[in-house]
């Protein structure tokens, strides 16, 4: 059992995968210890494909030790001999570190956002908006400020609409957390298509309007305020891969919140990210800092399409994990025909109006297969996880093994992870595959667990829950036993992870 511990109720996830909500008639928790929750009060239960979650009012006494939730789940099921009823003993296990507050939760929130701006996913989409407020200084500041404001109305807009449909999914007993759209090869293959349509613009192979500044404007795109409104959706759906800190214990705690609690954090996070642009929209003396408009412009512009068009590389190769070679045959292809409209599309630009009608004809049909291809490619099967890469040896996580692992007191490193995580790849890289660190697990004799959440997977969902986060990197230490009666707790290091930190977490005494 891992239940979370908000400040107004317990949230009591219990493992049971395949069970059949249709034949679960009850499900009721006790505690052994009285007054831990209000028995009078109802419990809130959602039954999903991994388990049941119940939710119940907190009791009369002050929130406690996890131990305080060690009780009783009974569950009555319609079986084929009539309803039947049976009770299982459950033993709690609590995420580590305090609980947060709301209004603490929602500065981290906003810290966290500010921080996303610095993000490697995050810095084309930037770029591409900066250039545009340069186009726009020497204008109307009433009119740099409606485009700081639309931008920001995009972020907002858009971190709304995530975070409706992740907690819409989670009520109805989905095990998802932040990042949950990129689990899905069909949305990452939309995304690499999007991205790589505004790479072609940037790269003067797609002309839509003739003046730099459109540049940044939607898709390199569309001229006006709905342009900045559509740019602030796009930085929101660019920085999904990333997780900065702070975001990971905002995150957690908002999706233990009622839905306008929780809504309150999103936004925090959003109006954090957009915060940097609309300052300088909004304060004239700013933006007397930034340079002049001029040539160097255009051949800036065509400098960052190549940070873009490494995200689509990066894209695809998420594509490979998730849907094999061929899904990424597919999206391959689908990208290829983009590139070949857009060509029509420019070359239509100079020729007689007949030619010009059927090159745009091509151009959308070359479009239009290329989305149709997007479904194919997400049909395709999960591909099988890769072997080990450099550094040190891991192994596949499975609760059985930490389990096993545990029970026999060896310490355990466990690293949560996806292939669209930016921050997990850039950690993996800079920290986990250092000879420094090889050495460190292999004189203790740690066992390395990766829990790869690339695809969808309630199992590790639920475990990133009772850590109180939502969403991946997470990086636990589970401590050698040592002669100690009970295994120690588990101990939780920094979401941008270095070599320094594992060491020191390895080498202390106490371990």
């Amino acid at each position: 059992m891992e239940p979370l511990l908000p400040p107004g109720n317990y949230s009591v996830s219990v493992a049971a995968p395949g069970l059949r909500s249709d034949r679960i008639a009850e499900v009721l928790f006790f505690p052994g210890r009285w007054g831990v929750i209000d028995h009078a009060a109802p419990q809130e239960v959602t039954i999903g494909r991994d388990g049941i979650t119940l939710r119940a009012a907190r009791g009369l006494l002050p929130e406690g030790p996890a131990a305080d939730l060690d009780g009783v789940l009974v569950i009555r099921e319609r079986l084929d001999q009539g309803l039947v009823s049976e009770a299982f003993a459950i033993t709690a296990v609590a995420g580590s570190g305090p609980s947060l507050s709301l209004l603490a939760a929602i500065g981290l929130a906003l810290a966290g956002g500010l921080i996303l701006n610095l993000m490697p996913c995050v810095l084309p989409v930037l770029s591409i908006k900066a250039l545009a407020l340069v186009a726009h200084g020497e204008g109307s500041p009433g009119v740099t400020r409606r485009h700081g404001l639309a931008y920001t109305a995009g972020v907002l807009v858009c971190f709304a609409g995530l975070a409706g449909a992740l907690l819409a999914l989670r009520a109805g007993g989905a095990q998802i957390g932040w990042g949950f759209q990129l689990q899905s090869p069909l949305v990452v293959t939309v995304l690499a298509y999007v991205l790589f349509t505004l790479a072609l613009s940037l790269s003067g192979l797609l002309v839509i309007g003739g003046r730099l500044t459109g540049v940044g404007q939607g898709l390199v795109a569309r001229p006006g305020y709905a342009g900045s409104f559509f740019t602030g959706a796009l930085a929101t759906v660019a920085a999904t891969p990333c997780t900065a800190p702070f975001m990971g214990a905002a995150m957690g705690f908002a999706l233990t919140q009622p839905p306008a609690a929780a809504l309150v954090v999103f936004e925090a996070l959003g109006l954090g990210l957009a915060l940097p642009f609309l300052t300088l929209s909004l304060v004239p003396a700013w933006r007397r800092l930034l340079p002049r408009p001029g040539p160097w412009m255009a051949r800036l512009s065509e400098a960052l399409a190549f940070p873009l068009y490494a995200s689509v590389a990066w894209l695809v190769w998420v594509v490979s994990r998730q849907a094999g070679p061929d899904g990424v045959a597919l999206v391959l292809v689908g990208l290829l025909l983009i590139a070949f409209g857009a060509w029509l599309h420019r070359v239509a630009h100079g020729a007689a109006p007949r030619r010009r009608r059927v090159a745009t004809g091509f151009a959308l049909a070359s479009a239009a297969v290329a989305i149709a291809l997007a479904p194919l490619a997400a049909a395709n099967p999960p591909a099988t996880t890769p072997g080990a890469p450099a550094g040190a040896a891991w192994e596949p996580f499975s609760p059985a093994r930490l389990a096993e692992l545990r029970a026999q007191g060896k310490p355990v490193f466990v690293n949560f992870t996806a292939a669209w995580c930016i921050t997990c790849l850039v950690n993996e890289r800079v920290a986990l595959r250092g000879p420094a660190v090889t050495e460190v697990f292999a004189r203790h004799g740690v066992v390395y667990l990766k829990a790869d959440w690339t695809s969808r997977s309630g199992e590790i969902a639920s475990i990133l829950g009772s850590f109180g986060r939502s969403g991946v990197p997470l990086y636990v230490v589970y401590p050698a036993r040592a002669g100690r009666a009970t295994a120690p707790e588990p101990r939780l290091l920094p979401q941008i992870l270095s070599e320094g930190s594992i060491i020191e977490a390895f080498d202390k005494e106490t371990l």
